[in-house]
């Protein structure tokens, strides 16, 4: 049977300790969780939001493909992975990645899986507003994010 895999892009924010609730619900099976909550920062005053967009259902679908591939590999028992899009202001969240695992290291490795996959594979753009009033440049890909999805591959 297939680990169970929760995948959701919204616009609206989320509730980390609701969403590691509904992962954990009658289940005692699992041994470690592991999440990962992404946030919008201010860059020291600079910035005013990010706006996200996506590509809506391709997102999701490579998402989901995603963290089946992580559940597959590292043998998770379940994953959460949700997206933000939108206006997102700094302070508020973006991302969440949660991994269940029997055990600890397979939690972290499926968690950190995800999210590298995540960063450089599914359809997301975001572009900067400045604290100044100006809108900045859609934000390019980054390497370091590159060499940390290459860390995985056989």
């Amino acid at each position: 049977m297939a680990a169970p895999v929760t995948v959701r892009v919204q616009l609206e924010d989320f509730d980390l300790a609701a969403e590691l609730s509904a992962l954990r619900r009658g289940r005692t099976d699992i041994g470690a969780v592991v999440s990962f909550s992404g946030l919008c920062r201010d860059e020291a005053g600079a910035l005013n939001a990010l706006e996200l967009e996506h590509y809506p259902g391709m997102a999701e679908a490579e998402i989901r493909r995603i963290c089946h591939e992580a559940t597959t590999r590292f043998g998770l028992q379940a994953a959460t992975a949700i997206h933000r899009f939108g206006r997102i202001n700094p302070g508020e969240n973006i991302v969440l990645v949660i991994a269940a695992s029997p055990h600890r290291q397979a939690a972290f490795d499926g968690a950190n899986f995800i999210m590298d996959f995540l960063k450089t594979s599914a359809p997301f753009w975001k572009k900067e507003h400045h604290a100044d009033g100006s809108a900045g440049e859609w934000v390019s890909a980054r390497d370091v994010d590159d060499a940390a999805r290459e860390r995985w591959e056989d």
